[in-house]
């Protein structure tokens, strides 16, 4: 298994190469957060060790007995939506929660990372397809949500995240995108400086994400294999 992640990362760090070559951009822009979503935490540390820093998780439960086990090896990510009954466990586990979509989620947030002395990276989800399958607030409503997040103690508002639309036309994929990238830009302006990290882009479309201003993909299959059942 090791030496097929191995193989594995080194061709995906060639197609983000060529990706940001092709965009006048650098590999030392993109963040790759592992998706480790069903695979043991045993496979997390092999990632780990080849030098995968940043780990994503899709569900508290399933994440919470492999990080609990693992320790503080790690940057972990929440990269699936978040319940808010699941919040206080969350806040208590990860170190980044991506899918932060409403002020109610977000002061539940703030509230238990008080209550815990932790200070939580998050980013607004936006939900750039319109697709009624996915969370993230309707892109008219992001910038208004922005305003009202970033000033929460103990949360720290560091961009957003968004999920391309389940389509084979790179033209949609792209417009959704680029929706997310305006809204980004125009966040930085409510935020500063700290608002710097725009988490686009899954194993089929993080080449047209780095085309269009992604610092940070989610990828699981491409550096795993499919997943276990």
């Amino acid at each position: 298994m090791e030496d097929d992640i191995r193989n594995n990362l080194m061709a995906l760090r060639r197609r983000i190469g060529e990706a940001c070559e092709r965009s006048g951009r650098h590999p030392d822009e993109i963040t790759i957060v592992a998706v480790t979503k069903k695979w043991p935490a045993t496979v997390i540390r092999t990632a780990v060790a080849l030098g995968l820093r940043d780990i994503g998780e899709n569900r508290v439960q399933e994440a919470e007995p492999k990080i609990t086990e693992l320790g503080p090896i790690a940057r972990y990510h929440l990269v699936g939506h978040l319940q808010s009954n699941k919040v206080r466990k969350a806040v208590a586990l990860f170190d980044v929660i991506q899918s932060v979509d409403s002020l109610k989620l977000a002061e539940e947030i703030s509230r238990r990372a008080v209550e815990l002395g932790r200070s939580i990276e998050c980013l607004v989800q936006i939900n750039a397809s319109g697709e009624d399958s996915k969370s993230g607030v309707a892109p008219e409503d992001a910038l208004g949500l922005i305003r009202q997040i970033y000033p929460l103690p103990a949360l720290k508002l560091i961009g957003l995240m968004t999920i391309g639309p389940l389509t084979d036309d790179p033209d949609k994929i792209r417009t959704s995108f680029r929706t997310c990238r305006e809204i980004f830009r125009r966040g930085g302006d409510v935020v500063g400086e700290s608002f710097d990290t725009l988490s686009m882009g899954m194993t089929d479309d993080f080449e047209l994400a780095i085309a269009e201003g992604s610092t940070m993909i989610r990828v699981g299959t491409a550096l795993f294999g499919p997943r276990p059942d």
